[in-house]
């Protein structure tokens, strides 16, 4: 009896094992999460491309992946010119193929392979890019570069695949700061007399033929403040677009650090209401006035009378409401201004213009004022209407500014 019980007990210990192992498997194979597994696996990029062929520029290219299974994708080989996001999935889903600018003068290949639920699919995905040819390109090579008769930093942009110098000519009041492998940026001495010009060439010994020049100009020793914000660049030049502008007290530290203020609106959480945009700045938003105050006029070295010249245009909706379009004139420290305020009136016309580009250029869009007294202390100070525009009719008074500049008339 001892032993058949023994036999009895092991052949009962096997089922019992068998069973443990079995249950789970089978209630596993019935889960409603893996019904998807009992289809037929496919995988298929829609239109069923084999590659692409790109320029030297570069490109970016989505694709649609129909599977019900997961996949990956897999370059062959090391490559830091060709990125996929994402690198994989499950079930349908969308990738993109980006290929970087190519600054070579060879063409360059790489295969993609796709790896579906572990396994490679027999076809490859192949992209193709052109070779460059050598170039050099300065940034505003064709109209120059302008800077204040103030002593001033300049940065010259150079994109080039080639080794590359460069040379002044008739620049004595020009230094350089730093060269790397894609900037030059020098500093301008102050200027005290009649306007000034240099030039400045980047070269190639290997490619003498792609030789660039720029010119290079100093505003005369009067004028003592010049600013065109083209080193703002946010949001759109279109006047009624105001997604990606962006608030004074939101700027860098290499913004602010130019000079140009703004008051605090106390009806307004304290935020200074004045918006970069794309080369030019806003005043104000809805129920609330914004200014912009400038930095001190400390290159006069004697109280003088100045002219203040500057750009401006009113704010327009799309539809062709307008704002209130009175702007405020004070003079900050000693000085007084001829004017308490200007009617901003050269309205935008988005039928002509619908960049509002023309119409920073049309001679209505230049006003004028005088600071009598001013010396090395004085501020500048614009206002859009006022601060508290809340029981106005219009409620809004918002005011586009542009090309300032300061010079002694006497």
């Amino acid at each position: 009896m001892h032993t058949i019980y023994n036999k009895t007990k092991g052949r009962l210990g096997a089922l019992l094992l068998i069973s443990l192992f079995t249950i789970p498997l089978l209630f596993i194979a019935c889960s409603d999460d893996d019904n998807e597994y009992n289809e037929e696996p496919y995988f298929i990029v829609e239109e069923n491309p084999t590659g692409i062929e790109v320029g030297v520029n570069g490109d970016t290219k989505s694709y649609v992946v129909r599977s019900n299974r997961p996949w990956q994708i897999v370059p062959q080989g090391e490559s830091d010119w060709v990125k996929t996001f994402p690198i994989e999935g499950k079930d349908d889903g969308i990738f993109k193929v980006i290929v970087s600018e190519n600054d070579t003068f060879d063409p360059r290949t790489i295969n993609i392979a796709f790896v579906v639920d572990g396994k490679e699919q027999p076809l490859l995905f192949r992209v193709d890019q052109e070779a460059n040819v050598p170039y050099i390109t300065l940034d505003n090579e064709e109209k120059g570069i302008a800077v204040p008769s103030a002593e001033s930093e300049l940065t010259i942009g150079v994109k080039a695949n080639v080794e590359w110098t460069y040379t002044l000519e008739n620049a004595s009041w020009l230094t350089e700061i730093t060269v790397s492998d894609d900037e030059i940026q020098l500093v301008a001495l102050r200027n005290k007399g009649e306007e000034r010009s240099a030039k400045l060439t980047v070269s190639s010994v290997q490619h003498p033929s792609l030789d660039k020049e720029i010119v290079i100009t100093q505003s005369a020793g009067n004028i003592i403040l010049e600013e065109n914000f083209n080193w703002l660049t946010y949001g759109s030049t279109i006047f009624y677009t105001t997604s990606g502008e962006k608030r004074m007290d939101s700027w860098t530290s290499d913004e602010l650090e130019r000079g140009w203020n703004s008051t605090e609106n106390e009806f307004s959480s304290g935020q200074k209401l004045v918006y970069a945009r794309t080369g030019f700045v806003k005043l104000g938003k809805t129920n609330y006035g914004g200014d912009l105050i400038s930095p001190a006029l400390s290159n006069l070295e004697e109280t003088s009378n100045v002219r203040v010249t500057f750009k401006a245009v009113p704010y327009q909706t799309k539809g062709g409401t307008r704002d209130a379009n009175t702007l405020k004139i004070e003079a900050l420290g000693a000085g007084t201004a001829s004017v308490n305020s200007l009617i901003i009136d050269n309205w935008p016309d988005y039928d002509a213009d619908p960049e509002c580009t023309e119409v920073w250029q049309a001679e209505s869009a230049k006003y004028e004022f005088i600071i009598s007294g001013a010396d090395a202390s004085t501020h500048i100070k614009l206002l859009g209407g006022d601060y508290d525009l809340r029981n106005a009719s219009p409620n809004k008074n918002r005011i586009f500014i542009d090309d300032i500049k300061v010079e002694i008339i006497d």
